[in-house]
């Protein structure tokens, strides 16, 4: 049996793939390698979705191209969003690739490798728009968190986004399955769920009945045995209805943290975006959580330069963020993508994008800095994520930090903590961004 070894780009959904093509290459009776060098097959699972994501694919496979070469890996397998999008320009333009597999396809993965090492080139691209096949995963994920991919595919159609060319139509997973494989993350020893999805706030909206359950979702998830966090991605404005707010303000395990991708928010710039809702709506949201969910903590993402975006739009959207105080922000310059209408649309300069979302940054780190500030003598219940021999320190999360995207919180302890444990910390001081503090006994 051959040596397989994964590298996986982009979102925590295309890592979710790539831990149930790992896993259904070791059911075959294949080797997955923690390291690609001395590999047979490197399977590369990438995203494509704006520029910075597609260079960093192209990395990726020139790097592993360069290790082919020398001999230290044998075949190329290139897998997920950049697959699919340049279907005919991976093989022709980088000759060092084997065999190409779109979003469609990545349950032949097995097949895919083997016809690989029987010296057969691979190019498999099945429908976008099939349900999800249920299937194990190999977590890549520390032990004790891990994601749930509730949904495939997008309905939205924001006239900026490709998203919807590359995985297909919105298809919600039936929710005995979602809740099965929650039931074996949690007897796996995973505390932390993360749910997530590219809508993930239109799960069960596709089904017969046309009906959001998220919330009943939710519900279910809480009964667990053992899962101690569940953690909420992705969840669009005008789908958060009384009915999921009211879920996360009752059910002590949903931690009171909520992704919410709003990109802008003017009204002129939604509306050519193709997003539902206005400023107006945001405005009632924002408000309506915050009075109903004390504590939560915002989290978002936003575009600067979109079409239609003056220096009027943008001092609005500076506004906007100073009057909201939105504890948690991505700022990202205008990507235009071919075949979209908004790469189409009259727009700023890159570099006038780039030094907007830079000018963002800097009105959200003031805000942060505030944020944490705020903490300074609160108790606050934190998963021990590992231990930092350079400062000779633990650190972990609150439940206001996801993994790999927010700050963590430094542990003073005399005694050996454990990953993945839960502990309370008195915070006493910030530290480069992030939050420091002593064990304290349980609340």
């Amino acid at each position: 049996m051959a040596k397989i070894g994964f590298i996986s780009l982009g979102c925590a959904k295309n890592q979710v793939d790539c831990e149930r093509m790992m896993y259904r290459v070791q059911e075959a009776g294949h080797e997955v390698c923690p390291d690609v060098v001395g590999c047979d097959v490197v399977v590369i699972n990438t995203c494509g979705f704006i520029d910075s994501a597609k260079a960093e694919a192209i990395d990726y496979i020139l790097s592993t191209a360069g290790l082919k070469a020398d001999g230290f890996v044998g075949k190329i397998l290139v897998t997920g969003c950049l697959a699919q999008r340049y279907q005919e320009e991976i093989l022709k333009e980088m000759p060092e690739v084997d065999g190409i597999l779109g979003t469609g396809s990545y349950t032949e993965i097995v097949p895919a490798i083997e016809a690989l090492l029987e010296d057969r080139q691979v190019m498999s691209f099945a429908s976008i728009d099939l349900p999800e096949v249920e299937t194990g995963r190999i977590l890549t994920t520390p032990e004790h968190y891990a994601f749930i991919k509730i949904a495939e595919g997008c309905d939205n159609k924001c006239s900026y986004c490709v998203i919807p060319s590359l995985r297909g139509k919105f298809r919600s997973r039936q929710m005995d399955d979602v809740l099965y494989e929650a039931r074996l993350l949690a007897d796996a020893g995973v505390k932390e769920l993360i749910v997530v999805a590219q809508d993930t706030s239109r799960y069960g909206t596709d089904f017969p009945e046309h009906k959001r359950l998220l919330p009943e979702l939710l519900r279910q998830l809480c009964k667990i045995e053992g899962l101690h966090w569940i953690r909420v991605h992705y969840v669009y404005p005008d789908e958060l209805d009384d009915e999921f707010i009211e879920v996360m303000a009752t059910e002590p395990k949903i931690v009171k943290y909520l992704d919410i991708p709003i990109q802008h928010c003017n009204s002129n710039i939604l509306k050519l975006m193709n997003r539902r809702g206005d400023k107006q709506l945001l405005e009632e949201l924002f408000a309506k959580l915050r009075a109903r969910v004390p504590g939560i903590v915002i989290r978002t993402s936003l575009i600067t330069g979109l079409p239609g975006e003056g220096e009027e739009e943008f001092e609005e959207l500076c506004k906007f963020l100073k009057e909201q105080r939105l504890e948690r922000v991505g700022a990202f310059a205008f990507s235009p993508e071919e075949g979209t209408p908004a790469a189409e649309m009259e727009r700023v300069d890159t570099e006038v994008a780039q030094k907007r979302a830079e000018l963002v940054e800097m009105i959200q780190s003031q805000i942060m800095d505030d944020y944490n500030a705020a903490m300074i003598g609160k108790t606050l219940e934190v998963l021990v994520e590992g231990y930092d021999e350079e400062y000779e320190q633990f650190y972990g999360r609150t439940y206001a930090d996801s993994p790999d995207i927010d700050g963590k919180v430094w542990i003073a302890s005399e005694e050996s903590l454990t990953e993945g444990e839960f502990i309370w910390v008195t915070i006493d001081s910030c530290v480069d961004g992030d939050l420091a503090g002593y064990i304290v006994e349980e609340e």
